[in-house]
Formats: structure tokens, sequence, C-alpha cells
């Protein structure tokens, strides 16, 4: 099943947020952070007049700026630096996220052979790899390693996409964290690049990026943003098309094929059926969630399948000459479709699984049978459905775990990545023939023994009488006497669920004696569409209640108290942090709020922005403007209100989320505040995380962690293991 790319990073417990290169022990003894000067500005949005005193803050370039900016890196330093505990945290930070066990992931297979994306410490980056053999992961051999062609670290794999004969490899890559990907052509044979053949900017950090190869292997089709003067410069991260690649041609030389007359915030994921004989477009009107389909034949033209109101919102080639999509038309919680390809129409359509009580997160043909996986609430399954349409039970998962996307291998076996609280991810293989579930030695093992920690999921009431859940992490034995460090953390937005998930710096807090508390909020698509839809565009407050009371349950039931109670999110789940610190200051004690939005009114002036107005609404709407403006966090500091402690990051050369709205939000909080507690910027020469590296992951979080220790009163007690 091709899912078009969500572009807003998910943040869950210990984000691999941006990260500052400065080490610790540089802070200079400075003892008071720079003052951000008030320039009153005034904008007036449907007769609405909004005040934004650090409207100058958002010019990343201006000398003025930069000197701000400097002035905060050396104060949020020297405040750092000088936190008790940090070697004993760096040391077993550095044990748990160099743990050398070697994840694979991104897995296909194509032609016979099988790829994946390789992670393991202390390579800075993940690498390509073949793969010979599932049962023993060291005859792997190494195909593309960002590090050789980048020692410095700061250049990682987009994306990869074999031929389908499995000889060549299309390999997205960019740097320093700007998502900005040029593809080269890799012989998989040999390791080496094919002479010539490096397409620019196929990937962006707005529009996200894709490719499909043709039938033969003799050129790709890809996403294309505007180059050269085609368009203004406002508009290069936008007007996105698919285009066609010929090897050995020039690139200047190919072809249009698709986008013209879409939206300004399109974006692509293209596909193709495993004979080759059709290529598939689905077309995404921003971040919202609305796709279109298109479909080609390999000698032919595109036809339209669906449109951004037929609800169609993935779909995945059968083997038996049909097309399988998923529909949310009168079925918020998905169902199932079977479109002839001999006669492409909905016309045509027919329900091949109507909806049922879980919600369709996504599907595989394969000769004989769909895997399909579903959302329950947060954890998910995985069920069978023969193409003649009986049911064939479900694969034997964990009860309370995530199910990644599975991957081809030949006839009916599929491998597939699942997860769950309290192990890492495992990659299995289930042999159709048998109905045997295999471990392979594909997955990770775990740095921390676990044995000892109790998962519990409660329901929250929300606001509007809403059924919340909340999953609880603690070690065995935790009393529920009030005093309990405890860290919440939540998204809520983009369709986006927390399923399951092993975070192995949870761990370095429960260890502490810390709860960790992961909420699944409106807006995500734990129980489908419907749920996303009540948290988004003028509904976006019903995450803020959801999130409040998911706190608020921490502490009525004795799990903890306000002044030992932190939340961390980042990007949509930044906004999230941003919301809950100025509705509710009084519950809690810190918040860490990773490259977020805290300007809702100005988001819409940045390029990613403009592609989320989709998920968040626009102020050029006044009803969407009214709903936006009521919950702005920046436009809802209030003076002289004792806020909590703050420590934001954000990275320079973030493409989805401008570093401008965690500067305003600073400046803004720290006029504001009537508490003596700290409102620290850590900002760095990244992105919004993606790509970062090992090592400076670990120094992020050595500092997030020894701020959130500080900040609760824990005091850090070393851990040997």
């Amino acid at each position: 099943m091709h899912h078009p790319r969500i572009k807003l990073a998910l943040a869950t417990l210990s984000l691999l947020a941006p990260l500052t290169p400065f080490a610790a022990g540089q802070g200079a003894a400075v003892s008071a952070p720079p003052v951000a000067a008030r320039k009153p500005v005034v904008d007036t949005y449907h007769g609405v007049k909004v005040e934004d005193p650090y409207q100058w803050l958002e010019k990343g370039d201006d000398p003025e700026v930069r000197r701000w900016l400097q002035g905060e890196t050396a104060y949020t330093r020297a405040l750092l630096d000088k936190l008790p505990s940090r070697e004993a945290i760096r040391a077993r930070l550095t044990t748990l996220l160099s743990h050398e066990s070697a994840a694979h992931f991104a897995l296909w297979q194509r032609g016979g052979t099988l790829f994946a994306l390789k992670s393991q410490p202390p390579k800075q980056q993940s690498f390509l790899v073949v793969l010979p053999s599932v049962e023993d992961p060291s005859t792997a051999r190494v195909l593309v390693d960002p590090m050789a062609l980048d020692p410095s670290g700061r250049t990682t794999i987009d994306f990869f996409v074999p031929s389908l004969d499995g000889k060549k490899v299309a390999v997205s890559l960019s740097k320093d964290g700007t998502e900005s990907g040029d593809v080269t052509v890799y012989d998989v044979a040999t390791g080496k690049p094919l002479p010539g053949e490096s397409v620019p900017r196929v990937n962006g950090g707005t529009a996200g990026g894709s490719l499909t190869w043709n039938a033969d292997g003799t050129g790709f089709f890809y996403t294309r943003y505007p180059r050269g003067e085609e368009r203004p410069p406002e508009d290069r991260d936008f007007f996105q098309q698919v285009y066609f690649h010929e090897l050995g041609t020039p690139t200047a030389q190919d072809t249009y094929e698709l986008g013209k007359g879409a939206p300004r915030i399109a974006n692509y994921a293209l596909s193709t059926s495993e004979d080759g004989a059709y290529v598939m477009a689905i077309l995404g009107n921003g971040d919202g969630g609305e796709y279109a389909l298109y479909l080609r034949p390999q000698k032919g033209t595109w036809t339209q399948l669906s449109r951004f109101e037929d609800k169609l919102v993935s779909a995945g080639f059968g083997q038996d000459g049909a097309l399988y999509a998923l529909s949310r038309q009168d079925a918020p919680r998905g169902k199932v479709l079977r479109i002839p390809l001999a006669t492409p129409s909905l016309d045509k359509a027919t329900v091949f699984i109507p909806q049922a009580e879980a919600s369709i997160d996504g599907l595989l043909a394969t000769a004989t049978r769909l895997y399909v996986t579903e959302q329950l609430g947060g954890p998910m399954r995985m069920r069978m459905v023969g193409l003649d349409g009986k049911d064939l039970g479900q694969v034997p998962t964990q009860p309370v775990s995530s199910v990644g996307r599975p991957t081809r291998l030949g006839g009916d076996d599929v491998l597939f990545g699942s997860t769950s609280y309290l192990e890492p991810t495992s990659v299995y293989r289930y042999s159709a023939g048998d109905g045997t579930l295999t471990k392979t030695a594909l997955g990770r093992t775990s740095p921390v023994d676990t044995s000892r920690v109790r998962v519990e999921r409660v329901m929250c009431t929300s606001k509007d009488g809403t059924q919340v859940p909340l999953n609880l992490l603690y070690a065995e034995g935790t009393k529920r006497d009030g005093n309990n460090p405890t860290l919440l953390t939540g998204y809520g937005g983009f369709n986006v669920s927390l399923s399951p998930s092993f975070h192995v710096l949870s761990f370095a807090f429960i260890e502490q004696g810390g709860v960790v508390a992961v909420a699944n909020l409106r807006g995500g698509s734990e129980f489908g569409e419907a749920w996303h839809t009540q948290g988004s565009l003028t509904k976006k407050q019903n995450v803020f209640d959801d999130f409040h009371a998911c706190a608020r349950l921490l502490v009525e039931k004795k799990w903890t108290k306000p002044a030992r109670l932190a939340i961390e999110g980042g990007s949509n789940g930044g906004l999230l942090m941003g919301a809950a610190l100025t509705q509710h200051p009084e519950l809690f004690r810190t918040v860490l709020a990773h490259v977020g939005i805290y300007d809702m009114l100005r988001v819409e002036l940045t390029p990613n922005g403009q592609f989320n107005t989709t998920e968040y609404g626009t102020v050029k709407d006044p009803g969407q403007f009214q709903a936006l403006y009521a919950y702005s966090p920046y436009h809802h500091v209030k003076d002289g209100t004792k806020y909590p402690s703050v420590l934001f990051t954000s990275g320079e050369n973030d493409p989805r989320v401008d570093p401008f709205h965690s500067r305003k939000m600073v400046a803004r909080l720290r006029a504001a505040t009537r508490s003596k507690r700290p409102v620290l910027l850590r900002t760095n020469d990244m992105g919004h995380g993606l790509g970062t590296p090992l090592s400076e992951t670990i120094a992020e979080e050595v500092d997030v962690h020894a701020f959130l220790f500080n900040e609760l009163g824990m005091k850090y007690r070393p851990v040997s293991r």
C-alpha cells in the first residue's frame, strides 16, 4: 500500500530533534539572557487588529536577529553546561543510543534481491544494503553509505527505490537537514553510480518526493520541483509535477507527465505494478488528507481515477488484474474497493472489504490474498483476506504492538516489522503455506532490561465527553502517592497515530523513578477519519482538551502532581506544547518543545506552512481565522503569568517549521512570565530532525535529560548496567 508521505515529523517521547553542535563545557559565564526589543506591529485580519511585537525576529538573516540568537545560545549553554550529573547522564545515554545491535527498515524486495536501510551505531547515518539472508545479517553488502560520501555525517538517505528487476537502485541524498534531495542511480552488482545519472531536487521539505521505475528499468517517473527560472523564487518549493527520466539522456530532456492544473500545494506518491504494466500517482492536496488517484498504462496516457471528494486515500496493485483502494467515502474507518484494471473506473468498483470495527491503516496484495493492517485505537493488528473474499484470519502478532508495512517475498509470504512499548522492532517472516510466524535475525536487541516495566492503558474523559486513551509505562512497585516525576507526550494531528513503539530513552527516565505517559489524541488516525477530523481545522481545540484531560487524570489518580509533571512534543506536537503551556500553565512544571509551530496566524507565510493549511486552516477564511486565533500559542501568552520552565529546540535549516516560531515564542514568553523558571532556546544549523548525526542526537539528549531531571527535582542515580 503506497501512502503519501506525512511531512510533519512525529513527536513521541525522546524525539530525536535537531541538535546543536556545541559541546558541554563551552558555555561562558552568562548571567542573563539577551533582551528582545519590542517593536510594535499591528496586522488586521477580517477587521480584527492583532499585535505582533516580535515580528522582527522572523528575519533569520537579519544581523540584529543573529546577534540576539548568539546571545540566546550563549545564555542557554551557560545554564545547560552547569546542570548537575551531566557526565553521568552522558555516559548512560551514550550507552543506550550507541547500542550496536543493527536495525533494518524500509525493506524492499525486487527481482529476488532484498534491500534495506541499516542503522548500526557508531555509524552516524543509516546506509543502504543488500541482504542475501534474513537469518545472517553479517552477509549484508553495503551499496550506499552516506558516511563514505560525506565523512562529516551531515548527508543522509531520504529514500531509495530499486528497479523492478533489482539491478539498479535510485537513491535520494540530502545534506544538513534540508531534505533537498538529488537522486543518483547505482548499479546494484557493482555498487557504483551510473555515470551522469543524477536528477536534482526530486525530494524537498515541502511536497516531499517520490520515484518509481518503468517496466524494463530504462527510466523512471519522479517528482520534479520548478527549476531555474521556470517559476519565481517564491514558487520554487511548490507546483510539484511528475516527469519521466530516460537513462542515458540529460535530465534537461526529461518529459512532463502529470501535474499541470494541480494545486500549488500538490505532492505526489508514485508506484508501479509488480508486472510493470501500470504506474499510479497519488496526488495529495497539501497535508490535510485529501487525495486524488491517477493511473497510466506503461504504453498509454494518464487517466484520473478519483477526485479529492471521492475520499480514496491510497491504493495498491493486486496480482489478479485489479487495483485495491482504501476508501473513506461513507466509511470513516475505511473500506477496501476492488477496481478492475481492464476498465479502471470508480463506476466499476465493488466493495471488497466493508467497513468494520477496526480502522483500516493500509494493505498489501500478494499472489492470492490481501494483508490488511488495522488500527485499534493505537495498538495494531494484521489480518488476511483471500482474493476470493474469504476471511483467512489474523497474523499472530503481539496484542499491544505496532505492525509495519509488509514486504512481499514471493507467493503469499511476507516480511514485516513489529514493535511494542517494551520490545524493540523485530522483523518477522510470515509463511502463508503453513501459517507460521518466524522472527528473523534482522531485528534489534534491547540495551535495557524491561522485564520490570509495566504497561497500563487507561481512558481519560475529555471536555466534550470523548474517551481518550492514555498509555502508562512505569517500574513495577511504583506507588501512586502523587509524587512520581512524570513525562507526558502526545501529537494529535495529520492522521498520525501514536502506536506502541519502543523508545529506549523512555527507560532512561523510568529507571530514575519516572512514569512515562503517551496520549492517543484526536487529530490522529487511531479510530479512523472521524477521529482525525475531530482534531483538525476549526476543531483543533479538541486536541488540546484531550491532552489536558490526560494531564488532569495523572494528577487526580495520584500518579504525579503539577510540580513533578513534564510534557514533551515536537513539530505538530510542539504546537501542542505551546497550547498546553498557555492554556494551563499551572498544571506543568516543565515543557520540552521541539521544532514547534507557535504563531498560527503567520505560519502559512512559510512554504511548508502553506501545505499545512488543509490540516490547520487559513487566516484567509474568517471562520478558520477565528479558530486559529483562539488557540495560537504566541498570541495567548499573558503578561504576569507564572509559566513553567521551557526548553525550546529549533533547526536553522528546518524546511518544515521555520525556526522563527521558536524565536518569537521564547521572546514573548520570557518577557511575560512572572516565575523565575528558565525559558531556553537551543538552536542549531541542522533541520527538522531527519538526518541528524548520531553524535549530535546524543548531545541533544544529554541537554534535554539534564534539564528535565533538574527541573523535576530528580537526583540522578548512575546506572551501571
